[in-house]
């Protein structure tokens, strides 16, 4: 499990990190549009940095933030940054995300965020996993206080989320103005319920483009869809 994870491009150390690299974050750096070519974009509690290198290989953005409050997770994202191909354009900072609200000025054409999630009856023994796991580290009023003082009037904030939780998060942003744009409803399988939703939000009000992702249709036998999204990425798609 905490063998380097090898990418294509580039490959992420995850030895020090509570949270590994996992489906969410990929599929979040894979599907969160780069259309309008962000030149600076902020990774909001950025572990082993998966989103802010995968957007730095999909995006010309000349400014990639990363935030991280966890030690060790700040010191590897900090060496996957030095040993990727961008590094130029790479930085992490150490610090919780309302300490760097308090500190930046900037305003982020892109925000990516894969937060820590809490299961009601899901704690270990593990410290540093349960601040990762848990979004009484990083509650998502904190995201959105955040977004509501860091994203450009024209940026897009995206986000993967339980999708129990969806509902309330799109309140939650709507009362800075925020508006879903397009959502994703990940399956693991045809027949499982979905339990992941990715957000994409701007200050634009329109309709919601509202589609769906099956990861697998078989064990390891991979959909068509999950293979496009994410065959830039990894080795073996």
């Amino acid at each position: 499990m905490n063998k380097p994870f090898k990418f294509k491009q580039f490959t992420v150390k995850q030895d020090r990190c509570a949270m590994k690299i996992g489906t969410d974050g990929v599929l979040l750096g894979a599907w969160t549009s780069v259309k309008r070519n962000p030149f600076s974009v902020l990774d909001i509690g950025s572990g082993t940095g998966i989103l802010s290198l995968m957007i730095a290989q999909r995006s010309f953005a000349e400014q990639i933030e990363a935030i991280e409050i966890d030690d060790n997770a700040y010191e590897q994202c900090s060496e996957n940054f030095e040993n990727s191909p961008w590094n130029d354009r790479l930085f992490c900072y150490h610090a919780s995300l309302l300490e760097f609200v308090e500190e930046v000025e900037d305003a982020f054409d892109l925000i990516i965020c894969n937060p820590p999630f809490y299961s009601e009856d899901y704690k270990t023994e593990n410290k540093s996993r349960d601040l990762a796991r848990f979004n009484d580290a990083m509650p998502f009023k904190h995201i959105i206080y955040a977004v509501a003082h860091l994203l450009a009037e024209d940026g897009l904030f995206s986000i993967v989320i339980p999708k129990k939780e969806e509902d309330d998060f799109v309140a939650l942003a709507s009362t800075i103005g925020l508006f879903p744009q397009r959502i994703l409803h990940v399956r693991g399988n045809p027949d499982a319920d979905v339990k992941r939703s990715l957000i994409e939000f701007s200050y634009t009000e329109k309709e919601v483009e509202i589609s769906e992702l099956i990861i697998e249709t078989d064990r390891h036998n991979y959909t068509e869809d999950y293979i496009n999204l994410t065959k830039d990425f990894y080795l073996k798609m």
